[in-house]
């Protein structure tokens, strides 16, 4: 009985990515095709490089290592993101989009390089389907590319329940759109994906991880958007699972001066913990395993528009984050205060400043879990 569920609500599962195949909104005007040539290329670029000085003896920069021998490279440049993208349009509503980042040569390129690469259909506003490797949506941060981000990088937890196969690039299918349910604007995403990272040969196992997004459009004028984030999964015959809660919200302060501020906290399962740890140092329940985060990050921009120069920005956020609460909790909490200057429209030119300050429940000697306190500056220039 339990394989014959299992079989039919996989099946149901596909059904739901084909319905749209056989809906009405496929059908277009033959005169209007004709009038546009396909196909249509768009090319994006972004290279974001960074200098690097860490004000913690023996831990390294990049890293976040701590070698008690003292011998941590405290002071780098680096090239955080070399990334080429191609959008190819084939019709009204149909392109494919492939993005490659080639600064991952750096180090082992082994499943890397390669991150978004999908196709998608969209019908109408109501509803698109995708299949390929992409970032299923899962929280504010995975609808936003590494480029526009309001602070150097991504929070914690995004590295953590993208390990997860809940954020990042997953390979999977994804069906979204929106509604209105009466006057509240209504966006949402259904994904399911293997869950193992981008760049796989296969699945590690049968399992599959089902993920949901909802996001209510409070108020447009002052950017209230809430979104509700739930996901469940299988690992290795062992079910998982995931939530998320998240906010925007913009005010005008001044004429050019506005606070846009982002609030996100999440809770689920660290599979990818429990079975890092050898099967004698953990327990036999992996529901013993959560990890748990929140961060808030308030950005403060003023609209200069002074010859090349677009605005600045001064933001500061702060995230608490435990990758295993229940049993040896050391919680991180981190503070990212940071100013910037943007050149030209949408990040074009970008260059920030600030510094990441790392404090752990307790020092781990010779791991990442490690106090730590750095200082960067970020140089970032895209085209698209």
């Amino acid at each position: 009985m339990n394989f014959l569920n299992q079989f039919f609500f996989k099946k149901i599962v596909f059904l739901i990515f084909l319905f749209p195949l056989f809906s009405n909104g496929q059908t277009t005007d033959a005169n209007a095709q004709s009038e546009v040539k396909y196909p249509q290329f768009k090319v994006q670029g972004l290279f974001q490089g960074r200098y690097l000085s860490g004000f913690t003896k023996g831990v390294d920069a990049t890293t976040g290592l701590q070698h008690s021998d003292g011998e941590g490279v405290e002071d780098t440049f680096d090239i955080k993101r070399m990334r080429l993208g191609l959008t190819t349009k084939l019709s009204d509503g149909f392109d494919i989009v492939v993005l490659a980042n080639f600064a991952d040569v750096k180090s082992d390129p082994k499943n890397k390089i390669l991150e978004n690469a999908f196709a998608r259909y969209i019908f109408n506003k109501n509803i698109g389907v995708m299949a390929g490797q992409f970032r299923p949506a899962f929280g504010i941060e995975e609808l936003n590319p590494a480029d526009i981000l309001k602070s150097f990088d991504y929070s914690n937890q995004y590295t953590e329940f993208g390990n997860n196969g809940w954020a990042s690039f997953q390979i999977g299918a994804s069906v979204f759109g929106g509604f209105n349910l009466g006057k509240l604007p209504v966006s949402y995403a259904f994904s399911a994906v293997n869950g193992n990272g981008r760049n796989q040969a296969s699945d590690k196992d049968d399992g599959k991880q089902y993920s949901s997004r909802l996001a209510f459009e409070l108020n447009k004028k002052h950017n209230i958007n809430f979104g509700i984030n739930g996901g469940i999964g299988e690992v290795f015959n062992t079910k998982v699972f995931a939530v998320a809660l998240d906010l925007t919200a913009d005010f005008k302060l001044a004429d050019k001066l506005i606070l846009q501020t982002q609030l996100e906290g999440k809770q689920g399962i660290n599979h990818y913990l429990y079975y890092s740890l050898a099967a004698e140092s953990r327990t036999g329940n992996i529901n013993d395993y959560e990890m748990r985060g929140a961060y808030f990050l308030p950005n403060l921009r003023y609209e200069i528009k002074y010859q090349k120069l677009t605005a600045i920005e001064f933001s500061c956020r702060y995230e608490y984050f435990d990758r295993s609460f229940k049993i040896n909790s050391n919680a991180r909490q981190t503070y990212t205060p940071m100013a910037g200057l943007e050149f030209g429209k949408g990040y074009t030119g970008r260059i920030e400043m600030g510094m990441q300050f790392d404090n752990y429940k307790r020092n781990v000697a010779n791991t990442t879990a490690y106090d730590n306190n750095l200082f960067i500056i970020q140089f970032q220039g895209r085209f698209f």
